[in-house]
Formats: structure tokens, sequence, C-alpha cells
């Protein structure tokens, strides 16, 4: 059973989410938080598999309730699901870097919203290649310098970690990259692995937005 969290400071909305998640077998809501200071501690005492948070909520937003939750080493096991209104929000992306995996539309159907918790508690991120590279190209710029941080893990990846780290910010799967670079499925997932502990990413999503802001994938190019 999936256990799962609703972070949202609109009663109705959460009311919806619970009631879709009635018609799930395998999916169970565990608590409700409507601020982002509840959320991150409902985080911290239940332990939901995933807790799908609000971006824009009242005491502490969704993005510092996000950071706070994935720098939390005991919460490891935690992942947020952020809920939006637009798929095109900065705010979105803000919350990607903050160690987010992925994002949902509030207004996606029932089977899209159990399709989201599924994925993001198996552990993999939520990214939709075309909206996720449309979100990002919106806020990075075409020449914007990197970071000295971005440089540094960058640095610390070899050629073929860079390349697999490239092919992953294309939004290609690792079925996908192994086809690519003509080596097995087990290889690529060793590469991801070690581009993952390398950069201190929490999960793919963190990848993509390495990706684009080291300047390894370009917007406006596929």
């Amino acid at each position: 059973m999936i256990r799962t969290a609703i972070a949202d400071d609109q009663p109705l909305v959460r009311a919806g989410l619970r009631s879709i998640f009635d018609h799930a077998d395998d999916i169970t809501v565990v608590a409700e938080a409507g601020d982002g200071r509840a959320a991150v501690e409902i985080a911290g005492t239940e332990r939901p598999d995933v807790l799908l948070m609000d971006i824009r909520m009242p005491i502490l937003d969704g993005i510092e309730a996000t950071r706070l939750i994935s720098s939390d080493a005991d919460l490891a096991q935690v992942r947020v699901l952020i809920l939006t209104t637009f798929d095109l929000d900065e705010y979105v992306y803000a919350a990607l870097r903050a160690g987010a995996s992925g994002f949902l539309l509030k207004d996606a159907p029932p089977e899209r919203v159990f399709d989201a918790v599924r994925v993001v508690a198996a552990g993999e991120a939520l990214l939709a290649p075309t909206a996720t590279r449309r979100l990002i190209e919106s806020v990075v710029g075409q020449q914007r310098p990197s970071p000295p941080e971005i440089v540094r893990l960058l640095g610390a990846l070899t050629d073929r970690e860079r390349e697999v780290l490239a092919l992953v910010g294309r939004g290609l799967s690792n079925a996908e990259i192994s086809a690519r670079l003509v080596v097995s499925e087990a290889t690529t997932k060793t590469h991801v692995s070690r581009v993952l502990a390398k950069s201190q990413a929490r999960d793919r999503a963190q990848l993509v937005v390495l990706a684009y802001e080291g300047g390894l994938v370009h917007p406006g190019r596929s």
C-alpha cells in the first residue's frame, strides 16, 4: 500500500484528492496539511511514501517545505510531488531544484494522479519530457553562466557520466540511453547511479535541472 499525504491550503482540493484516492486499491491517504510547516511536520511523523505538495501555502511555502524535507536524511524515503495549476510555473522549477520528484497539474484526471503517485513512490522522477523541457527552458536562459557549484559537480563526472547526464536531461529513459550509447541497460543504470551519488541529487528530476543549468542541454534544442 502506498501511503500518501496531501498538503494544500484549500480544503476542497484536499477533499477532492482524498476522494480520488478512495478509488485506488493500492493508495491510501494518511495525513493532510493546510500549510507548509504542517507539511514538514507530517513528513516527519507519518513518513508517507509520497507527499503531494502545493507551492503557494501560508506560514511556509511549498518550495521551502520541499527543501527542508529533501535535505533531511531521515526523510529520504519521503518523495514530494508538486501540485500546480500551470505547467509553466517558475515556482515549479524552483521546487524541482529544492528536491521535488516531479509535478502534477491539479486538474489531472484520476488515472493520471494514480500513475503519478505510483511512479514517484517507486523512486522514479515524474518528468514528462516535453512539459519539463518547456518548464526549464522558460527559466534557464540560453547564455546563462553556470554557478560555481554546478561547474564543480560537473567536473567530478567522467566524460561518459556527463554524456549520460545530458541524455537524462533530454528526457531519455535508461533503455533509450542504452540504445543511444550501445551499452547494456545495467551499465546505464550504473552510470546514472554514479551521477546521482557524485552530484548528491535526490533523483532524476534534479539531474534534469543539473543538465540544463550546467549547459549540457541547451534550451531550444532537442
